[in-house]
């Protein structure tokens, strides 16, 4: 297995306005010399994290979409991010669409995958604007197996547990390798962000990734980032606070399978499977 390299982006983002945070990451990812084969954007990224849908939201493959499909196939690389999507229940206009925080994992050839996001955060009215998803998205870059989620999520840990057969959980084996969460978490809550991102990289020996924005919001929410990655022992490999930054990591598969042999703790996690 080769190693994997992710680009993350934490950047300030325009409130509510696509266009043009469509155009400011564009030239930040053109101006890359060398990017990451997966190059991960913040929460929400054409928005900010906007309770308006009505506003902000795109059809499913709308211009957002085929911006990132257009980029994916240019710069040969994954691009992944979070953005508000639209769906029509039915064809009647009568009945008001569907809203979803929804994820998007575009690769290079156009063949695409989605998450919308489960944890809807209730405490800034998501539940009232947004619908949750039901199934959880995982993955796949040369054999590296990417467990996909956003935000909140990283507060429910049976969401993010890896989850095997029994057979499989004796030999230790994994169900995914690298855990990445896409996020707008304010600063003012930015120790649980830490905490839990370390907690999340112990306890499912698995590389951890979180990608946070940075300013303030168009509620005047100030986020400070934080960006983290974080190696199968909970060692904080990189992390930056405070300012834009774009910083390619590279994940070395031969070091998570050492702290699996040396340290085989999967084979004695809880049998479960994830109901919704």
């Amino acid at each position: 297995m080769q190693p994997l390299r992710i680009t993350l982006f934490q950047t300030d983002l325009h409130w509510e306005n696509p266009e043009a945070n469509r155009e400011m990451l564009e030239q930040k990812i053109r101006n890359l010399d060398k990017q990451g084969q997966v190059v991960l954007l913040p929460e929400m990224f054409t928005s900010g994290f906007s309770m308006r849908p009505e506003l902000v939201a795109e059809e499913a493959e709308g211009p957002t979409f085929q911006w990132m499909k257009k980029l994916a196939a240019e710069k040969k690389m994954v691009l992944c991010g979070s953005m508000a999507i639209k769906e029509n229940v039915e064809s009647d206009s009568s009945i008001p669409p569907r809203y979803f925080n929804r994820l998007i994992w575009m690769l290079p050839n156009g063949h695409y995958g989605t998450y919308n996001k489960r944890h809807l955060f209730a405490y800034a009215g998501e539940t009232d604007h947004y619908t949750p998803g039901d199934r959880r998205l995982i993955a796949s870059v040369n054999g590296w197996r990417i467990n996909l989620q956003i935000c909140y999520d990283l507060r429910f840990p049976v969401w993010a547990r890896q989850s095997t057969t029994h057979e499989e959980q004796q030999k230790g084996q994994a169900e995914y390798d690298v855990l990445v969460y896409l996020a707008n978490w304010p600063e003012r809550r930015i120790q649980a962000w830490r905490s839990l991102l370390i907690a999340r990289a112990i306890e499912n020996q698995s590389y951890v990734i979180g990608v946070n924005r940075v300013g303030n919001d168009g509620n005047g929410i100030y986020h400070s980032g934080n960006s983290m990655v974080v190696d199968p022992l909970g060692e904080v490999v990189y992390e930056k606070a405070n300012e834009e930054d774009i910083t390619t990591v590279e994940l070395s598969y031969e070091q998570l399978q050492e702290v699996r042999t040396r340290l085989p703790f999967l084979k004695d996690g809880d049998n479960f499977s994830l109901f919704v």
